[in-house]
Parts: structure tokens; sequence; C-alpha cells
């Protein structure tokens, strides 16, 4: 079976990530509200020993009125860890409290793939009690994080890095294979008989790899890997040598917390690097020459830039096990919208059914700014920019209407990065034009983020191009639809109106003012889903200024960089939402120090 990029075939059902806090249970239902795909009777089954509040089915809340047990109860003991325990396999994921939907994604994924021999460390307290009434097997971490988003590269970030090494050194003399993951990340197949066909391996990591050295599901040839090993998904056993690398790693990261935790592992792993263990396996020895190191193949074992820029398991017609949220512009936001892109993100119900409705429309690109001519910078911007119009119309359409707009698919022709490059990278598969997540060119972060009405005018919430094709869609939505087909004023059938035609088609002329479009579809409020053949020409403009002027303050901070050109510095180039009001406008870095603003 393979993953498209467009739909994910997986059985999906709802799932409610609302958190509760008290001690006690929370006085209402606790009935699981959401079932599981792959797993009979909705919950993973227990694990073998007397039921316990360890041992009992994921997903199988406490009895109501019980309380909670007490805090010691939830230590990180090797009994614990024995009670989720199988094969002598654990699989661990931790976090805290601004991750629970994440986290319940996580877990959701491993449940529907059969697997329930896992367990949740919580940093807060928060997540502690939020999980134990979720059903879900967790441990405190004692770490006293608050509950807040941990932003990359910030001093909490670094702190939760540093938790996971330390976790990673203290579970490892339990005795059991540790398969330790972060939570922005999900399982897509059953990753265990793959682990378990490289028995001699001590440690098998992840990589931020992006040209294949395989085309096959073998390890990467691990002398042609260039990129840094990933340790967002990676496979311990518990060897001495390993347990030498997680002590020598731990000591080294709480002696200087300036070393980032995954340059400190590089700088471990890579001291030693050779020769191989043997011609057939595709392991190596590092670290002190007795750790055997396997590289998972980036194909299949996928990274932000694998999965979601290149496809490349599509491309090999593999199959991927995993998809780890790395390479993206648009902090957790952004995480959360690529994984609801690709439809394995696991989304409250109120989110396919938003009050006021959903707006979508066809994108029309001419063939030409797709296809024609070099892949280059002014290329490349002219396909966005025509897109990036579109765009800018369907918003001010849906702020009108109070509608949530559904993104259309984003065109690129070239890829985006940090750093100086030719267009796509050397070696990569990427295609050219391709489909590329959002955040290649708009501030998904920024988005959805709340800003205050005074300044910036009503909120405008979004979905991700795929959502009308996701399973999760109810079927009140579905059958809820309106057709709307742009025509010339004047020309025959093209009036003002809000009949519809015997196929349920309303034509609407173009250039329709402000309150043209606030009378017509009033009369479809109660329509869920409203679909515009085009946007092109759909609005002919503001007529309350001051509600432009807040619009126009919105989205125009909407868009971010393009990253970048290869003969000048800065090389990234700023993406302007009305770059059709400046005469003259090209695709060019910031050429002096003053220049370099984003666009307003």
């Amino acid at each position: 079976m393979l993953f498209a990029l467009s739909s994910v075939s997986l059985t999906f059902k709802y799932l409610n990530v609302d958190a509760f806090s008290d001690v006690d249970s929370p006085d209402m239902d606790h009935a699981s509200n959401f079932s599981h795909g792959s797993t009979e009777g909705g919950v993973v089954g227990p694990l073998s020993g007397p039921l316990t509040v360890w041992t009992k089915p994921i997903w199988e809340v406490p009895p109501l009125g019980t309380k909670m047990p007490p805090s010691e109860s939830f230590q990180l003991t090797k009994e614990l860890v024995k009670h989720r325990v199988k094969d002598n396999i654990i699989i661990v994921t931790f976090g805290n409290h601004a991750f629970m939907d994440f986290i319940l994604n996580w877990v959701k994924h491993l449940t529907d793939l059969g697997l329930s021999n896992l367990l949740v460390g919580a940093m807060d307290t928060k997540l502690l009690e939020a999980l134990y009434w979720k059903g879900v097997p967790v441990f405190d971490m004692k770490s006293n994080m608050d509950a807040g988003d941990v932003g990359w590269g910030s001093i909490k970030f670094h702190k939760m890095g540093r938790e996971k090494v330390t976790l990673i050194d203290q579970m490892l003399p339990f005795g059991f294979e540790l398969l330790m993951c972060d939570t922005d990340m999900v399982w897509l197949k059953n990753p265990l008989p793959y682990f378990a066909r490289f028995p001699g391996a001590d440690v098998l990591t992840s990589t931020d790899q992006v040209i294949p050295t395989v085309i096959d599901d073998r390890l990467e040839n691990w002398q042609q890997v260039s990129g840094a090993y990933n340790i967002g998904i990676f496979h311990w056993r518990p060897t001495d040598s390993a347990k030498k690398l997680a002590k020598k790693w731990k000591d080294m990261l709480l002696a200087d917390d300036k070393i980032w935790d995954q340059n400190g592992f590089n700088e471990l792993v890579q001291k030693q690097l050779g020769p191989s263990v043997d011609e057939e396996s595709g392991l190596v020895y590092a670290f002190d020459g007795n750790l055997k190191l396997g590289l998972l193949p980036a194909s299949i074992f996928c990274s932000g830039h694998t999965f979601f820029v290149q496809a490349m398991y599509q491309q090999l017609r593999l199959e991927a096990y995993a998809v780890h949220t790395t390479f993206q512009y648009g902090g957790t936001e952004g995480k959360r919208h690529r994984l609801r892109e690709a439809m394995v993100f696991y989304d409250e119900p109120e989110y396919y059914d938003s009050p006021g409705g959903f707006l979508s429309f066809k994108p029309s690109i001419p063939k030409s700014l797709l296809l024609d001519g070099e892949h280059n910078v002014e290329s490349h911007f002219s396909l966005i920019n025509y897109q990036m119009k579109q765009i800018r119309t369907a918003l001010a359409i849906a702020s009108l209407l109070n509608r949530t707009l559904v993104m259309p698919p984003l065109w690129c022709r070239l890829d985006r990065l940090w750093f100086p490059h030719p267009g796509v990278l050397p070696g990569t598969m990427t295609r050219q034009p391709f489909v590329c997540p959002l955040d290649h060119v708009f501030e998904v972060n920024v988005m959805l983020r709340a800003q205050p009405e005074e300044e910036f005018g009503p909120g405008i919430d979004i979905r991700e191009y795929s959502f009308l094709d996701n399973p999760l869609l109810p079927k009140e939505v579905k059958e809820s639809w309106l057709d709307v087909q742009l025509c010339q004023e004047g020309s025959q059938g093209c009036q003002l109106s809000n009949e519809t035609s015997e196929q349920g088609v309303l034509k609407f002329p173009k250039h329709s003012s402000e309150e043209t479009l606030k009378t017509v579809f009033s009369s479809f409020k109660n329509v869920k889903v409203i679909q515009f053949s085009s946007m092109q020409d759909a609005f002919g403009g503001f007529t309350d200024k001051v509600r432009e002027a807040k619009f126009r303050n919105r989205v125009k901070r909407y868009v971010g960089v393009w990253c970048c050109v290869d003969n000048h510095v800065p090389g990234h180039i700023y993406f302007d939402m009305y770059w059709d009001e400046k005469p003259g406008w090209k695709a060019a870095p910031p050429q002096t120090p003053e220049d370099d603003h984003p666009p307003w």
C-alpha cells in the first residue's frame, strides 16, 4: 500500500483531545468518543498479566468517580515499564501539555497499527493528568516544565532535549529495547519487524539525508550519508555499547548547556566511524569502535523533506514507515498543518464542521506558468504570485462571508531551504514543479494566530488543501454543497440572483461588490461548502475602507520568504501579498541592510 501525499489509506475516526486537569475523575461520561480503525472492539487489548492501571487496554478510561492515583504511582521504574513491554520492546515519546494533540495523534496511530507496548513521559502535571483520564499509559518525568509551547532553539527546547537523553540513560539499564520518538512524528506502518531484521544493531537512527543512497528498504549506505543523524526516531538495544553511549551523551550535555542534543549525539557517534560490521547488514562500527550503528533509510523513515517535498517513498514504490515533521518553516502550527495536509492528523470533530461553513475554489493556473521555460527564481515567483493573488481574493471573500477558507494546493517550481541552493538540491528526487507545503510560502503560524480585531479585522480561519477529501469529513458537510460559476455580467444567464440552476449551480457575476457578495450569499448561510469555479476577478473590492485597511494589515503578514539565491548575501527574497500594486516589482534579495524587512 502506497501512502500518497494527497490521501493516506488509513481508517480515520474522530478523536477528542480535550484535556482534563482535575485530580478526581471529571464529572462526565468517560466513554471513549472515538474508535480505532485496526483494533477490535475500539481499544487495544491489555498486555499479559493481571489487569491494573498500567496493564489495562489503551483508551480505556478510568471508571467515573475514581480518584487520580498518588503521584508516586507514576514514577518511572523498571516494574512500571515491564507492564507495557511486549517482545522486550517499549515505544516511548514525551512532551508537555502544549503537545497534547500531537501525543494523542502519536498514540492513536500506534494503536491503529495494533501496537500497545508504549508509554508517554509527561513533563508537566497537566499533561500527566490529562493522559491518565484519556486512558493513555503515562509516567511522570518530574521535569517541572510549564505547559506552554516550546519554540525550536529556545531554552525550553534545549531542556526538553536534555530530558530525552536522561530518559534514555535511565531506561536502558531496565534491559528492554527502546524505540524513542519525538511527538511531532507519526507511525504509518509497524516498524518493529523492520528493526528485528538487524539484531546485531546497538542503535538504529533516522537521518536528515535528502539524497537517497539506496533505492530499496535496506539501511542507508553509511559511507554516502552526508546529512546529520536525526534523533527524532531511533531504536536502542540495551547493550553495553549503547548504555556507554547514552551515559557519555548525557554527561556531555549536562556539562555544557550550549550543546544541542542532536549535535552532541552526532559528535559522539561519528568520533569513530567505520569500518562496516559486515558486507550484508549495512551496519557500521561507530562511537568507540564497538558500537554497531545502522542508519534508517530516509525514503521510508521520512523527514519533512523526503516525505512532503520529494515524496521519495512514493517515487521509489516503497511503503513509508514514519514521517517526522522536520524541514518546515511554520513552528508547531506548521508541523500540525503538514500532517493535516497529508491527512495523518486526528482532529476534534468540530474541526470538520465550522459554524460559518467553508469556502473553497478551483485554482486556475496557466500551463505556461507551471511548465514553460526554466525553473528559476523568476519563474518560481511568477507562479507563486499568480496563485497568491487568487488566494488573497479568496481570503477577502471568506472574511466577508464569515467562512473558513480551504486553501488550494500550492504549486512551486523551486524548493525552499535555509541556505543558498540552485533551486532544488542536486541528487534529490524533488520533481519540478511540485505541490509544496503551505509553509514554503505562507506563514502558517501567523495565519492561525489570534490577532486583535481593532487592528487586523475579523480572523480568517483556514483548512488544508486536502480537507474536503478527508474521510473524517462528516456526511452532512459533504452533502451540503453549492457550486458557484463565475460569469461575465450581461452575458446570457448572468444576472444578480440567488436562484440556482437545475444542477444546483449558482451563476455569479465577476467583479461583484462587497454588498453583492453579502446579499446573495446570505441566502446560503446554511450551506456548509461553497465552492467557486475560480477566484479570478471574483471580487470587485471593499466598499468599507476601514475594513479593507484592517484586512490588508492582516493578510500582508501572511507570506514569508523564499530562501535562498547563491550569488548574493543576504540571499532570501520576500514574498509580497500586494506585489501587483507595485509597478516594476521583481523578485530580488534585499540590496541593502535597510531593505532587509518584510514589505510593510
